[in-house]
């Protein structure tokens, strides 16, 4: 157990610091709507998470071959994506223009539900994250020797690791709460939205560009993954 303990943690370190949308939607509610909103958004995003592991668990080599072959799942994530992020960067311009005072912050009262199911979402329609857990699944399984307890504890500590090490960048970003002012939230909002938008056009390249997208998800599961 302590020998997956070890491997486990490095594994959450680098999901914890791996940059992408989640990333910085995690930070930017911690700094606007405090740490509690920021908690409840990344349990949402820990949730999608096993919901995925369970299901590279439950699949077979079936399921992994037609995630690879199949770029409608890219496009439909990445148009997902790009939705979201143009929904969200037109709401927030209209949402600050028509302030009667843009020099006043208003501070509404957090739905930890909302935020929860927009964590998930966010995570949930991102396939990757799919792809990336069943090639962690087919890498680190036969270690485990495929043990339900040993891959249990494994994936688990992979997840504690990560939440542990959200929390803190939550904190850390929750400092910068004083020194937000409603246009520098407008644009902390607007550059997400955009960060959004481009990774869903990564994920239609993928989609419709399927054959120039180099190596299984295997070998890029171990081109991330560090070394242990």
């Amino acid at each position: 157990m302590i020998e997956d303990l070890l491997t486990a943690i490095p594994l959450g370190f680098f999901l914890a610091f791996l940059i992408g949308p989640v990333f910085f939607v995690l930070l930017e509610t911690s700094a606007v709507k405090g740490a509690r909103a920021a908690i409840a958004l990344d349990l949402g995003v820990v949730f999608a998470d096993i919901v995925f592991i369970l299901i590279a668990y439950f699949s077979t080599n079936q399921l992994l071959e037609k995630i690879k072959d199949d770029p409608a799942l890219y496009i439909f994530g990445g148009a997902l994506f790009v939705t979201y992020g143009i929904i969200s960067l037109i709401k927030n311009k209209k949402s600050y223009l028509n302030r009667e005072d843009p020099t006043i912050l208003v501070i509404k009262k957090n739905n930890y539900i909302e935020l929860f199911i927009k964590g998930f979402f966010l995570n949930f329609i991102n396939i990757g994250v799919l792809g990336f857990w069943l090639g962690v699944l087919i890498v680190f399984g036969p270690q485990l020797d495929m043990e339900t307890k040993r891959i249990t504890f494994f994936f688990g500590s992979i997840l504690g690791t990560y939440l542990f090490i959200d929390i803190f960048k939550i904190l850390a970003a929750k400092k910068l709460n004083k020194k937000l002012t409603p246009f520098r939230i407008y644009k902390v909002k607007r550059i997400i939205s955009i960060i959004i938008i481009i990774s869903g056009g990564v994920l239609l390249v993928k989609g419709i560009f399927p054959k120039q997208i180099n190596g299984t998800i295997e070998d890029q599961i171990e081109r991330r993954i560090p070394t242990i």
